[in-house]
């Protein structure tokens, strides 16, 4: 591999860090800067929405609010990179902290693939699609304790 692939892949591998940092922290302009202006996001494999970077970050703020505790682990990335332009399929786990009435959170377990289409810009690697590819969810009797 060249030097350039070598950084290339770094920064596509920061990038996707930098998604799932954003969605846990709930940092809404840190998740969009993982985008290109013109990003179409699909998360309707597990009954989420599609659309607009702008439409889609409106529809996670107000979903992920009613989620006291999230956790994307990103892992397992197939990247090829062609000039400019890249795809990429990387391994998603999601444990979820689910209300409960006034008790502790169910942990709501999902997992899939992130399928996207990426493209080099004057700032950097942004991913152009994402589209989600369901693998698993699951409602478990584990409990947990919110943070605080």
């Amino acid at each position: 591999m060249s030097v350039q692939e070598l950084a290339d892949r770094l920064e596509i591998d920061d990038l996707l860090t930098r998604y799932a940092t954003g969605v846990d922290r709930k940092q809404w302009d840190l998740w969009e800067s993982c985008f290109t202006e013109d990003a179409y996001i699909d998360y309707t494999a597990f009954g989420g929405t599609s659309g607009s970077v702008k439409e889609v970050r409106a529809w996670l703020e107000k979903t992920l609010a009613g989620f006291p505790m999230t956790q994307h682990l990103v892992a397992n990335r197939e990247v090829c990179i062609e000039g400019d332009t890249a795809t990429a399929r990387s391994m998603f786990f999601n444990p979820m902290g689910v209300p409960n009435g006034d008790g502790p959170h169910k942990l709501f377990l999902c997992g899939g693939y992130y399928l996207d289409k990426l493209v080099r810009t004057p700032a950097g690697w942004r991913i152009r699609e994402r589209v989600e590819e369901f693998g698993y969810n699951t409602m478990t009797q584990m409990v947990i304790q919110p943070s605080e």
